[in-house]
């Protein structure tokens, strides 16, 4: 039997996250799964932070929210402690020094490796709040799942390292067009997965090259859509 391969695209610094990976590892022993762990980062720099969430101060409010309701779902909530995140003296951390550590551990050890560090730097982050944007912290967590020192140093500045992580952060769909509304197109997308996955569809092959002049379903136009959508 062909073993399933699951994508895990997560962020060291999301709640949620932590909430799916004890899931998905409950999973992955009782079906045979194979996880392949994706490194995507929200917001990778103290400006991509600050355009999505505004100052340092709103920034640790608004997703301490999160927190809070992460914790009344998660099947671990005393090792979500909001209030240490709340009180600790330092910015909310962006998760890009993060997700280098992680491909680094990967780099070393393969996805086991990754998905340990990716655990423990969560446990630092959501129960020990720590800052977890200092090296010395993931210095520390990779030195806890029992990676060699130097050798973590070497993968982590490593710039395949630093590739591998803007890699993941790469999600492609050029159906939509570049007027589209990126929610909309980003909700139709989820949509046609969750339903392939509902109907056991088999993906399509790959088109390559110019799929321009090749057969298609979609409206091309704005005035196509529009008949379409009155129409459905």
């Amino acid at each position: 039997m062909t073993r399933l391969t699951i994508d895990f695209f997560h962020d060291v610094v999301c709640c949620w996250c932590f909430n799916i990976s004890s899931r998905m590892r409950s999973l992955a022993d009782e079906f045979d799964l194979d996880i392949r762990h994706r490194s995507f980062v929200l917001q990778a720099s103290r400006e991509e932070m600050a355009a999505r969430w505004g100052t340092p101060a709103e920034a640790r409010e608004t997703i301490l929210g999160h927190w809070s309701v992460c914790r009344e779902v998660s099947d671990r909530p005393d090792l979500i402690d909001v209030e240490a995140m709340r009180m600790a003296r330092f910015d909310y951390p962006h998760g890009y020094d993060a997700a280098l550590a992680c491909k680094a551990a990967e780099a070393i050890g393969g996805q086991a490796a990754h998905w340990d560090l990716f655990d423990r730097i969560q446990l630092a982050h959501l129960t020990e709040a720590r800052d977890i944007a200092d090296p010395a912290v993931l210095a520390d967590a990779a030195r806890d799942i029992g990676l060699d020192e130097d050798a973590f140093a070497r993968a982590i500045a490593d710039p395949a390292t630093a590739r591998a992580v803007e890699a993941d952060r790469r999600v492609e769909n050029r159906v939509p067009g570049a007027d589209a509304n990126p929610y909309l197109a980003i909700a139709a997308s989820l949509a046609c997965g969750y339903l392939g996955m509902i109907d056991g569809l088999g993906p399509s092959r790959e088109c390559t090259g110019s799929a321009y002049d090749k057969p298609f379903t979609l409206p091309r136009t704005l005035p196509e859509a529009l008949t379409k959508l009155t129409r459905s």
